[in-house]
């Protein structure tokens, strides 16, 4: 029997209509004006936003760019990589991680995750590394942090590069053991997000940023982003053209002041599925670690001896969307096989994918839909 909650709205994975009529009037001024001064490409709004997003991560150098994947594939072309060279990442993310490595004739290199946080796994990352290894892509997923000072303490005495994967975790605070926090994406060599309209900070179409706090090398990616010039017409060396349009900044500017906002709706919205299915044999709920605040991008239980599909099927007939992320591994991808990788060589990631199920989550969601959404899954599981 479905749970007995009256639901006004259709209930959405994420709900950016929602949120935009919040906003409405700051967001239609700031493209009013984007509009009426006609400076749609490096706009003053492009750098007032950089400006601003600088201030909120306390990172000398933020330099916007067309999206999140542009981003990964330039902080390793600013960083020389080769043809050739190895870079390692969890096997467990979305394509664009691995996608980026590959684009640029570097051989991505994969290993498992933690079974509970869903992050690389440090241990697997150090066995990992050989002569041909120059840099670390950690994937900050599901908006919690991977464990950076590990990361960090392994990349420093093999004198490797680190690339911070944050598009789906910008606004986390990394701790350490002593007690100082940065935030998610300035604390490796270079930081990477998206501004994907779904993200957490995300605009009205596509957008992305790279973070440093080397000078000399946010120079070299400026560059890069704008056809290898410094000075118009003479090129350096080889970039691509990789802008953040004026009116993106200037909507992301905008959501910008109401981040931390967001990101305590979320945490509330997390606490409230937590205590309605905690203690669920058949269910695990997201682990939190000491290291890491948790900014929910995704909302993700692993499901045990439960019919996944089945579930799916029962909340959708009741009007629930759900997501699955990811349900294939990388190492099972066509375009990234390798003979070298066998199954069962990432049992970790092979399970989370067959297990794993995220629920609605997003800046928008109300107590009783979550009651609904919870009550209906506990439903199922009585069936």
């Amino acid at each position: 029997m479905a749970a007995n909650f009256k639901i006004v709205s259709k209930i959405q994975m994420v709900d950016l209509k929602t949120q935009y009529q919040k906003i409405k009037t700051e967001v239609d001024a700031a493209i009013q004006q984007v509009i009426e001064n006609t400076a749609f490409i490096n706009g003053p709004e492009v750098k007032s936003f950089q400006t601003d997003l600088e201030q909120y991560l306390q990172t000398p150098h933020v330099i916007p760019c067309a999206n999140g994947t542009d981003a990964l594939q330039i902080a390793m072309m600013a960083l020389g990589l080769k043809p050739g060279d190895e870079v390692i990442t969890a096997d467990f993310t979305y394509v664009a991680t691995a996608e980026a490595i590959a684009l640029l004739g570097l051989t991505p290199v994969l290993v498992d995750v933690y079974p509970d946080t869903f992050d690389i796994n440090t241990e697997a990352l150090e066995k990992a590394i050989t002569s041909k290894t120059k840099a670390i892509v950690p994937v900050h997923l599901f908006g919690q942090c991977a464990n950076m000072e590990t990361i960090m303490a392994i990349a420093e005495k093999h004198g490797l590069f680190v690339i911070e994967d944050t598009a789906q975790a910008i606004g986390a605070d990394y701790i350490y053991k002593d007690g100082t926090r940065k935030k998610a994406g300035t604390i490796g060599t270079i930081g990477c997000t998206s501004f994907f309209p779904s993200k957490n900070l995300g605009c009205f179409g596509d957008g992305g940023a790279l973070f440093t706090n080397d000078e000399v090398l946010a120079s070299k990616i400026r560059m890069i982003t704008n056809h290898g010039q410094r000075v118009q017409y003479v090129h350096d060396s080889i970039g691509v053209n990789s802008r953040l349009d004026s009116i993106q900044a200037a909507v992301l500017k905008v959501k910008l002041k109401h981040l931390n906002t967001y990101a305590a709706a979320r945490q509330k919205a997390a606490s409230i599925y937590d205590r309605a299915l905690a203690g669920h044999s058949r269910i695990s709920t997201p682990k939190r670690v000491s290291y890491s605040t948790h900014v929910f991008h995704q909302y993700t239980l692993q499901l045990h001896d439960i019919d996944r599909t089945a579930l799916r099927e029962y909340l959708m007939a009741q009007g629930i969307p759900s997501m699955i992320y990811y349900p294939i591994p990388l190492h099972h991808q066509k375009a990234y096989s390798n003979p070298q990788y066998k199954k069962g060589d990432f049992p970790i990631t092979e399970k989370l994918c067959n297990n794993v199920l995220s629920l609605p989550m997003h800046t928008e969601l109300e107590e009783n839909t979550q009651q609904y959404i919870t009550q209906t899954i506990l439903d199922f599981l009585k069936m």
